[in-house]
């Protein structure tokens, strides 16, 4: 395509933009208000499993009779290394049996022949949280490859749980995002189409003043294009601000909760939100034109 030729395309569709400008906002704000919502679920979709899969999941590791001090440091420098580790403490035999005591603080008779000996003597062991549910299994069968590890003491239910349950999110998140795409494609095409109907009758005399049908399609793909464009870009605009917001105040407001409620940087959502979007609302505008053209380049 010669550079006239697309200016002059681009300068018809501003044209038939400003000239029909109530169609244009219609197409937009219908664009705008389908890709908002679509933008809005998969923000709070993609932030709660985030959320799932960052819940703490602990590992309690023994160690083996007769193990030394410096071998229990090289297996800490050896878990240490794990990108999914969040938290390890090492607990001390008599930390063991003072913790077991106060459990059973309402049954003092139980400890009863145990004042000057400990029963855990060899009950030293870290316990150790994870941050990425999804890496526990793995991590499990790390620690037990581990020379001088007896025992890994694991929480397969609540692991798998939560495993299942994201896993069910995420079936459930796939089939709400293709029937909101599903309606945002019918909705958009048809306000589309409506906006070329209205100008048949202009098509047709272009087309019997020997006008090609690339000439006649050309200005009519780019509105779609500007159209998707700026449909696309006003509900980024509305939920970067939204998320900026919602994250402040209830860091300010609930400020306990902080630890629990971990939200994804606005930067990982919006890399993948800012393409899809635009993407979207630019293909739905081309196919929408070039679908109603089709029918009305027919004389």
């Amino acid at each position: 395509m010669k550079i006239s030729a697309l200016g002059y395309s681009v300068k018809q569709s501003v044209k038939n933009m400003v000239k029909n400008r109530l169609l244009t906002v219609a197409s937009i704000s219908t664009i705008a208000a389908c890709l908002f919502i679509l933008g809005l679920f998969y923000t709070i979709l993609t932030n709660f499993q985030y959320m799932v899969n960052h819940l703490e999941i602990g590992v309690t590791v023994f160690f083996r009779e007769n193990i030394t001090e410096e071998e229990i440091d090289f297996i800490e420098s050896e878990i240490r290394l794990r990108p999914e580790l969040k938290s390890i403490k090492y607990v001390s035999p008599d930390e063991a049996w003072e913790m077991f005591k106060e459990k059973l603080g309402d049954f003092p008779e139980v400890l009863l022949g145990f004042d000057d000996d400990n029963p855990l003597a060899h009950s030293a062991s870290f316990e150790i949280y994870l941050d990425d549910v999804e890496k526990h299994n793995e991590f499990v069968r790390y620690v037990e490859s581990i020379p001088g590890v007896r025992l890994v003491r694991r929480s397969d239910d609540v692991a798998e749980i939560i495993k299942g349950f994201n896993v069910l999110i995420a079936y459930v998140s796939i089939g709400i995002i293709i029937i909101l795409l599903l309606v945002s494609v019918f909705l958009i095409s048809n306000t589309v189409r409506i906006g070329v109907s209205m100008r048949k009758d202009e098509i047709k005399i272009m087309k019997l003043i020997g006008a090609t049908d690339g000439f006649i399609r050309r200005p009519f793909i780019f509105e779609g294009i500007i159209i998707g464009l700026v449909g696309g870009a006003i509900p980024l605009g509305l939920i970067y601000l939204l998320y900026n917001n919602v994250i402040r105040y209830i860091e300010e407001r609930f400020n306990i909760l902080r630890d629990l409620l971990q939200f994804l940087e606005p930067s990982e959502i919006f890399n993948i939100l800012v393409p899809v979007l635009l993407g979207i609302g630019i293909v739905i505008g081309i196919v929408g034109s070039r679908i109603t053209l089709k029918k009305h380049l027919r004389v």
